[in-house]
């Protein structure tokens, strides 16, 4: 995902600097940005060879933008990122971490003169085309300063919002990814009692005709339908679906609210069921979830590799 960020952001006219723990990624970003689409703006693309070296080659009031999984790897990157920048630069943090840890991270660096945010990202493997749904947190004139880019991350047809100081944005994100979790069980169950129909249903046509102007129609339906055209019967899908943080912290915070959530904890339960139970795994219901996750966030979904870490950028 963050990769495909920065090809957007470029494509808004923003310089970039970028550095990745791994090269390729990189080495992929630098071909990107030679396609004709990018005339013009591959001088606006500058790669740093450590993060010392990315700081050093940004001009203050610096923003820092890190797309890392949620834990031990956020941390540590923000501490090492906060050696270096000063006073007024900016923090984001893009990751789906957990909201409390926001929190924390926003009043320690506050303390050292750091701007920071936690932003919520959304949208997948298709938001560099139709626009990423930002959902922002944190130091409130941080926010104010990164508008454009922000812009040029929503374009043309996603969005942004300031929801508070500290977690906020996570914490709405947290509750969006609890949501998706009952959203893509009610999706993946529905075609599962359509595929043990004695209709002999076209899953396919069934998937197409729900995307015009139907109740459920929807960003996942949609998804369900590029699913199931590649693999009607699922076949090569496996069952064994990983469960992020996100679904389990927003149960988490629910009970210490005292807010019942049934729909999105079976949700969970029915993904970590699927990990040691094979008539879970082996359901039809579960393949669909896991080709869901595959179609808008890319995660490996293969048989041949059944999946026990989540990747946690989506």
């Amino acid at each position: 995902m963050g990769s495909r960020m920065v090809e957007k952001i470029i494509l808004g006219g923003h310089t970039v600097s970028v550095w990745n723990r791994s090269p390729e990624p990189v080495s992929e970003l630098q071909f990107a940005v030679h396609r004709p689409e990018y005339k013009d703006l591959q001088q606006n693309l500058m790669v740093s060879t450590s993060i010392e070296n990315l700081v050093a080659s940004l001009s203050t009031p610096r923003v820092i933008w890190l797309m890392l999984p949620a834990g031990s790897v956020t941390e540590e990157k923000i501490s090492e990122v906060a050696s270096f920048v000063e006073e007024g630069d900016i923090i984001v943090d893009g990751g789906n971490s957990f909201y409390k840890d926001t929190e924390r991270r926003s009043r320690e660096l506050s303390s050292k003169g750091i701007r920071f945010l936690g932003i919520g990202v959304s949208g997948g493997v298709l938001a560099r085309e139709n626009g990423y749904p930002l959902m922002v947190g944190g130091d409130k004139s941080a926010y104010s300063e990164i508008k454009p880019v922000l812009d040029s991350l929503a374009k043309p047809n996603g969005g942004y919002e300031y929801f508070g100081e500290g977690g906020a944005g996570h914490f709405v994100k947290m509750v969006h990814n609890g949501i998706e979790y009952g959203m893509m069980q009610a999706i993946g169950e529905g075609f599962g009692v359509l595929e043990k129909s004695e209709y002999n249903f076209s899953l396919f046509e069934v998937a197409k005709l729900w995307q015009k102007n139907t109740i459920v129609s929807s960003f996942l339906i949609d998804r369900a339908a590029d699913a199931l055209g590649k693999d009607e019967k699922l076949e090569n899908v496996s069952g064994v679906v990983a469960a992020s943080g996100e679904g389990a912290w927003t149960v988490e915070q629910a009970k210490e609210l005292g807010v019942p959530i049934g729909n999105i904890e079976q949700a969970l339960n029915f993904r970590i069921k699927s990990k040691k139970d094979t008539k879970v795994s082996e359901s039809f219901a579960a393949r669909m979830v896991s080709a869901l996750r595959h179609e808008f966030g890319g995660h490996d979904v293969s048989k041949e590799k059944k999946v026990d870490k989540e990747d946690r950028k989506l």
